[in-house]
């Protein structure tokens, strides 16, 4: 099956699978979406994840989620830039979710990181999901 958004169907997926108490969420993989779970993993909002490739070429993403006394530690995962409206900051620009506690994903030309890390580094891009 096509998906035009893939971000926005990952992040949809682990949304689902919290709201079901799931250990485990598997989606189809893709550079970019293993990117966006490393940061996810980086920052601590999942345990880690797995990468597995099947013999038809197709590679699968497995995530495993992370839940702190029962609740998810995501409490909101929304996607920014979409399809039909990408949203691209500067580094002066970049948001800062709910005061620095939780993490713009971003897409910079220096690769795939969160927020605080492009500030670091001194570059802008396309703003991918907000999580907190």
């Amino acid at each position: 099956m096509s998906v035009n958004d893939p971000i926005g169907d990952m992040i949809t997926r682990i949304r689902n699978a919290q709201l079901r108490n799931k250990s485990k969420v598997s989606m189809p993989g893709s550079r970019q979406r293993e990117r966006v779970a490393e940061v996810l993993k980086t920052e601590g909002y999942i345990r880690g994840y797995t990468s597995v490739a099947h013999a038809n070429g197709r590679s699968e993403l497995e995530i495993e989620l992370k839940y702190f006394d029962g609740t998810p530690v995501i409490r909101e995962i929304e996607r920014v830039s979409k399809p039909g409206r990408r949203v691209y900051a500067s580094v002066k620009a970049l948001p800062r979710i709910n005061n620095g506690l939780g993490v713009a994903i971003v897409s910079t030309p220096k690769g795939v990181m969160a927020d605080h890390d492009a500030r670091d580094a001194n570059v802008g891009g396309e703003i991918l999901c907000t999580v907190f």
